[in-house]
């Protein structure tokens, strides 16, 4: 199975892409932004290719050619303004999601927010993102793929731990990246997380059998 990753270069999406490079299971291509962001990946044997979320649907969808499925783990981050929010973690996924209809994709995984499906729960303190995700996550709900939609707690920097809790509402938490890179990696095989969505923090359980829970 090849793998499109889209936010390579990010945080999450860095430690993905090397994860799937590693395995023997999975081939990688990792969707960048800028030529120049090529060589790094390049170097570990690793292909590219290039294509922006605020460029067009088919750009998206050539840079998906050839691919089994594609993890959208893009985010606008939180240096940037309220646009951006709007051109990349609504737009940029709802247009991926497109792409991958296009190319005739199947498998798609989304990296959202924990409680982004529910109104209620978001931080008033960024609720525009709450609100890009939610709506985000739904187009993908209604289209035609074979959707896992992952809703991580807070996001650390510190090692993983490979143990983890996931369930269909869970209370504030938190998990370092490297779980959730580890979490996107074992939902791509795993039929028990086909058409579902979860909340995931850092939990007690293996990621392997916490997913066969949901």
């Amino acid at each position: 199975m090849k793998v499109l990753v889209v936010g390579a270069n990010g945080q999450i999406g860095k430690q993905l892409v090397d994860l799937l490079n590693e395995s023997k299971e999975y081939e990688v291509r990792a969707m960048l932004r800028k030529p120049e962001q090529t060589k790094e990946f390049e170097q570990r044997g690793v292909e590219t290719a290039i294509a922006s979320l605020e460029g067009t649907v088919k750009d998206i969808a050539s840079a998906l050619k050839g691919c089994d499925a594609v993890v959208f783990a893009a985010g606008s981050g939180g240096h940037t303004g309220l646009d951006k929010t709007l051109l990349v973690d609504l737009d940029g996924a709802v247009k991926t999601v497109e792409a991958a209809e296009q190319a005739g994709i199947e498998r798609f995984i989304m990296v959202s927010a924990l409680q982004a499906h529910k109104r209620e729960n978001w931080s008033e303190t960024i609720k525009p993102y709450y609100v890009a995700k939610h709506y985000a996550d739904r187009a993908l709900l209604q289209s035609s793929l074979n959707y896992t939609i992952i809703r991580p707690g807070g996001l650390l920097n510190e090692a993983g731990t490979g143990k983890i809790k996931v369930a269909e509402n869970l209370d504030r938490g938190t998990i370092p990246r490297n779980d959730v890179a580890r979490t996107i990696l074992s939902c791509l095989n795993e039929e028990n997380t086909f058409r579902k969505s979860f909340d995931l923090i850092s939990g007690d359980t293996d990621v392997a059998e916490a997913l066969k829970t949901l």
